[in-house]
């Protein structure tokens, strides 16, 4: 294998697990260990590839270090589950950056999810809309298989009324082609937002769904439908919330 390709396997791993360390120290145990993993396989990668004798050893011995620090972490994530004690907060600043739905709901999400609930009273207008497609587009695409997605929202009793109708009846067929049912319930008094993953994840975000940046010009910034972020939501600028993360063995899913 080139050198250049090692150096740079080698440099993905160090930053991979720069990130486990950070989550790691910050207790948001359940993200570091998905990192320790990652970048723990970088690094059996690389140790694959060098023909060193002292860099291998340098690299059995970090790899060493670091998966005992993972087994000790998965080790303290599965107690806190088995005591029904697991609560995770992370924090979303003004105009971070960085939280797609794939990047924040990845840890969560295993082989063994196949329904999906969300509690979210905004999903009516058109942009939160845009928001639920994109997270059910991140379900198919993630590592399982889920077979329905439950929606509690609320009815958009304004001019937008028949636009949240037609779109979620489009989701539905779309979502019914790819083997996967929606089912739309709706409430007039719902106010929290909870996000429920029937392999005992739950997920509550201040502002639901509905946590991106929309697009719109201001004096002070702009923001379009022609700037970086507005297709990729790992670019796209957040609103302040936070996310608390709590795991049970019997999560309610309908």
């Amino acid at each position: 294998m080139a050198q250049d390709v090692v150096v740079g396997m080698e440099s993905c791993a160090i930053t991979v697990l720069k990130r486990a360390v950070e989550l790691d120290t910050s207790a948001r145990f359940q993200e570091s260990l998905v990192c320790y993993q990652e970048g723990i396989q970088l690094l059996l990668d690389v140790l694959k590839a060098v023909k060193d004798d002292s860099k291998k050893a340098h690299y059995r011995g970090k790899i060493k270090g670091y998966m005992e620090r993972a087994e000790q972490i998965k080790v303290h994530l599965q107690q806190a589950k088995e005591e029904g004690k697991y609560h995770e907060q992370i924090k979303i600043t003004e105009n971070a950056t960085g939280y797609s739905y794939e990047k924040l709901f990845k840890p969560y999400i295993t082989e063994a999810l196949t329904e999906v609930c969300v509690e979210d009273p905004y999903i009516r207008h058109i942009h939160q809309l845009y928001n639920f497609l994109r997270f059910c587009e991140m379900l198919l695409k993630a590592p399982c298989k889920v077979k329905k997605i439950n929606l509690l929202t609320s009815r958009d009793e304004g001019e937008s009324n028949s636009l949240q109708a037609t779109v979620l009846h489009e989701i539905t067929q779309s979502l019914q082609s790819h083997g996967v049912a929606l089912d739309t319930q709706f409430s007039s008094t719902i106010h929290d937002r909870e996000i429920r993953f029937n392999n005992g994840w739950i997920i509550k975000i201040g502002r639901g769904l509905d946590y991106f940046k929309k697009p719109q010009a201001s004096p002070f910034h702009y923001f379009g439908k022609y700037s970086i972020g507005y297709c990729d939501y790992d670019l796209r600028p957040c609103q302040e919330t936070t996310v608390d993360v709590f795991h049970t063995k019997h999560t309610k899913t309908a």
